[in-house]
């Protein structure tokens, strides 16, 4: 028998260091190779060390034999968990014959600090440099020695800013670290166990300091938005093998210097002059003796909690497909792909010669770069040669958006092989894959999960090259389940949720940007614009959406526990805000960037106002409070009769008359069955009026094939995906794109590149229509009621011409595949996998369906099925549905 328990995870990740969560919850997969199989109980182990785990003692918490088929979402319930301490656990699991596994490996995750007094160190950072806009990033060291052998090292650290963590000459830990929270409210934490980095006798742990997003430019709100300069907080905990302890910690006896980084900015870009490299600073035996003592910060009054986003890394390497000589003696790369990171550079020169690295999205029509796109972001880097041989530079704090190079100054004639792309964002595992015949719908496909890549860096960013890059809450909300499918997104959202709760406002109303890095308080926007009001319609509801979306895709009733007071609140506040459950036309985002269509603000935010009721309804039956679960159902039943009455008229035509005013009603579920049944041939013939195109925008697009398929019009929807003219997927496909563009007309063939204040290249908001590709081309779908895909629905919808779809998605339950063809004579074949201790109901469209080579009973087209594999065939009529 192979029945095994794997893949355990703690708080969703391996081997996680440093939580703060008291009662962690544990998750695990199973192995089998036997058809329907499920656990039917476990038994989970936790101890404070190896080897009484390894005798079975679960000294901290042995939870018994519990008969129950849950592997995900098991909550720690043993003795109470200490700061700093290190847990190790292993679970066994019962089949349903009642045949235990063995025990699983050995997981563990250790503990921070769990008490702001058990901080001992001080926040430290360079002196204050007067009316300096970029400044230079500080490097702060401490030597220090060990006496006897450790037993565990364990390196806390955060900052205001940025920091690289440095020990023993070696650089510790990843890319942007705390990573973007509103400091005035919070700093994420990090651990480190660097254990097997400290010498026996003299060491040295130090930092290099950057302006981040705290001090530097953040967005267009400019910069020092939430303070001036940088500071930074280390302690190490040093446990010898005697049972002593020592710590290090900043204070007043470390050292600072400004070094090579002449200034690095996110936005701004970076000057790095390696002829003032302090060679040697992060290992012993370097003298210091010049360098100043920091100045000390008096304290800090945010909260310090542990980091719960996954960490900003560099996932890939990228290779420049071509290069080409300017008439001005430059070179400019083609990386092939629109990326966010940067390029290292390898060069040879004499000491003093500056090369500059600039990055652009696309190219003018002379073949220059496009850089009017940026506003005042500075996509560069200035590096100056120390000219000792050959040198490689990669820039420290900074990120770019970019698929061009132009190489500028560089000494001598640069080969392929002088840059590498660094393709940079926060490390969410890839979880879904799909494939089809069709080589357009694949490039469609990669442009979606390229712009997710590029714009989930700490925070899910509008777009990562001109002067933006901010936490847009209505991107994030109408792109988070296609996200989900994409990849393992569950601690970045998680973390996000935070991050909007932190700008959540007294009056229930959540910002349009999270962090909110002084959206509400900035007089520009303030006195300029009405716009950015903090409870626009579409962005202030990714307050209820995302929890929702994380519930559906992994379970999580814990985020639905901790944020349910701020969802009421905010449908509460949208309550009092509206008149008679109209909600107000006031001068907000729309449908942002529709094409040729006008949605009315007062029809668009009350039927989000609806949807954000209707999904607190649903949240409240999730954790049994039904009064609740009725109070909201019967609230947004209330509000599409208001909608009726206010806006559809008697024939179903809604106000606006635009694609997304249908969608929206239909989705949300605001009309009558007569009115449902109109509304989709309004929606149906504006798409026809238009030759098959679409004209929806943000908010309308991640509905409109839903919308379109679950009204019996896939056919409509299939031409919409695979429509080639402007406006659509494929025109920007057409025309090269690699990612998903801002704009439907960034860039046509007829105007040229659109206005270049807001053109981005790279923003993920219209690749909403990947969840549609997901749930219905490839078929499959979440069930709600056994949220985390303990159970999900394959219903593959066939047609527009594919012939072939390979769809996969790696939940935490295990992995479901759901593969199909179809070919001319209309048969239809379809591949099914259900992972271990999971379920299906797998619907096969068509008629004379042959199960697993069984004919079916007439009439019967769907299936419940346990784990395994399983194949249908059968034949489809004209429709292909």
């Amino acid at each position: 028998m192979n029945w095994q328990a794997i893949d355990g995870r703690t708080e969703y990740m391996r081997n996680p260091l440093g939580l703060d969560e008291k009662a962690p919850r544990f998750f695990w997969k199973l192995r089998s190779d036997e058809r329907s199989a499920s656990q039917s109980a476990y038994r989970i182990l936790v101890a404070s060390s190896l080897e009484a785990l390894a005798d079975d003692a679960g000294d901290m918490w042995d939870s018994g034999e519990v008969a129950s088929d849950r592997t995900t979402h098991i909550v720690y319930e043993g003795k109470p968990l200490q700061s700093e301490g290190q847990y190790f656990w292993k679970v066994r699991s019962w089949n349903r014959d009642a045949v235990a596994s063995d025990w699983s490996d050995a997981y563990f995750w250790t503990m921070g600090l769990l008490r702001r007094d058990e901080w001992k160190g001080s926040w430290i950072g360079a002196k204050a440099q007067p009316n300096v806009e970029l400044q230079p990033s500080p490097y702060v060291r401490k030597p220090f020695r060990t006496s006897g052998k450790v037993r565990r090292a364990t390196v806390y650290a955060t900052a205001l800013g940025l920091y690289e963590l440095h020990l023993n000459g070696r650089r510790i830990g990843d890319w942007f670290a705390p990573g973007f929270t509103d400091y005035d409210k919070r700093v994420q934490t990090q651990a480190y166990d660097v254990t097997p980095w400290l010498h026996d006798g003299d060491n040295v742990v130090g930092a290099v300091l950057g302006d981040g997003w705290y001090a530097g430019t953040v967005g267009f709100l400019g910069n020092h938005v939430y303070g001036e300069r940088p500071f930074f907080l280390l302690q190490m905990n040093i446990e010898y093998a005697d049972g002593n302890r020592e710590s290090v910690e900043t204070d007043a006896g470390w050292r600072t210097a400004t070094g090579p980084i002449v200034y690095s900015d996110m936005i701004k870009g970076e000057t790095y002059d390696a002829r003032l490299e302090l060679t040697g600073w992060d290992q012993p035996g370097y003298d210091d003796s010049g360098w100043d003592r920091p100045d000390v910060r008096a304290g800090y009054n945010g909260l310090l909690t542990a980091s719960i986003e996954p960490p900003v890394r560099v996932t890939q390497q990228l290779k420049p497909l071509s290069i080409r000589q300017t008439e001005r003696g430059t070179y400019i790369y083609d990386m092939g792909q629109n990326m966010v990171g940067w390029t290292e550079l390898r060069v040879s020169g004499a000491r003093g010669t500056k090369v500059t690295l600039s990055h652009a999205e696309m190219l003018n029509p002379d073949g220059s770069l496009y850089l009017d796109n940026l506003r005042v972001a500075v996509q560069q880097e200035h590096y100056i040669l120390k000219g000792e041989g050959e040198e490689r530079y990669e820039p420290h704090f900074t990120f770019h958006g970019f698929r061009y190079v132009e190489l500028i100054g560089y000494p001598g004639e640069p080969g392929l092989d002088t840059i590498v792309g660094k393709v940079v964002h926060s490390d969410t595992p890839k979880s879904g894959s799909l494939r089809t015949s069709d080589a357009m719908v694949n490039q469609l496909i990669s442009n979606i999960s390229w712009g997710q890549r590029g714009n989930f860096l700490s925070v899910p960013t509008d777009c990562p090259q001109r002067d933006e890059r901010l936490g847009w809450t209505g991107d994030a909300q109408i792109f988070a389940r296609t996200a989900s499918y994409n990849m393992d997104v569950s601690r970045f959202f998680t973390k996000f949720m935070w991050d909007m709760i932190d700008c959540q406002q007294p009056s229930g109303a959540f910002t349009d940007v999270a962090p909110d890095a002084g959206w509400i308080r900035h007089k520009m926007w303030n006195t300029r614009l009405n716009w950015f009001a903090p409870d626009n319609a579409g962005w202030g509801d990714a307050g209820v959406v995302i929890p929702w979306t994380l519930y559906l895709m992994y379970g999580d009733t814990r985020i639905l526990e901790t944020h349910y007071g701020a969802m009421v609140r905010w449908v509460e506040y949208l309550r009092a805000n509206s008149n008679e459950l109209i909600r107000p036309d006031y001068a907000n985002y729309g449908d942002w960037l529709s094409i040729d269509a006008d949605t009315p603000n007062e029809v668009l935010a009350t039927a989000y106002f609806a949807y954000s009721a209707k999904l607190l309804s649903r949240i409240a039956g999730a954790l049994g409070k039904r009064g609740d679960e009725e109070t909201y159902a019967s609230l947004h039943r209330s509000i599409g009769d208001a909608f009726v009455r206010a806006f559809v008229s008697e024939d179903g035509r809604i106000r606006g008359e635009t694609q997304t005013v249908y969608v929206l009603a239909l989705q949300f579920d605001l009309l009558t069955e007569r009115l449902r049944e109109l509304a989709i041939g309004h929606l149906a013939e504006n798409i026809a009026s238009r030759g098959g195109r679409l004209s929806t925008g943000f908010l309308g697009v991640g509905y409109l094939l839903p919308a379109l398929t679950d009204n019996g019009r896939l056919d409509v929807a299939y031409g919409l995906l695979t429509q080639e003219e402007f406006p659509s997927w494929m025109y920007s496909i057409k025309h090269g794109a690699t990612t998903i563009w801002e704009r439907w007309d960034g860039w046509t063939e007829h105007k040229g590149f659109q206005t270049p204040s807001m053109n981005s290249f790279n923003h993920y908001s219209l690749g909403s229509v990947g969840e549609w590709m997901y749930r219905y081309m490839g078929g499959i779908e979440a069930d709600p009621s056994a949220p985390g895909f303990k159970r999900a629905i394959i219903r593959p919808r066939p047609g527009g011409g594919i012939t072939e779809v390979e769809a996969s998605y790696a939940s935490l339950c295990g992995t479901y595949e759901s593969s199909w063809t179809l070919n001319g004579e209309g048969v239809f074949t379809l591949r099914v996998a259900v992972p271990a201790n999971a379920s299906a109901v797998v619907h096969v469209p068509g008629s004379s369906i042959v199960a697993d080579g069984r004919p079916a009973e007439a009439g019967k087209t769907s299936f419940e099925l346990g784990s395994g594999v399983y194949a249908f065939e059968s034949r489809l009529g004209d429709q292909g549905d």
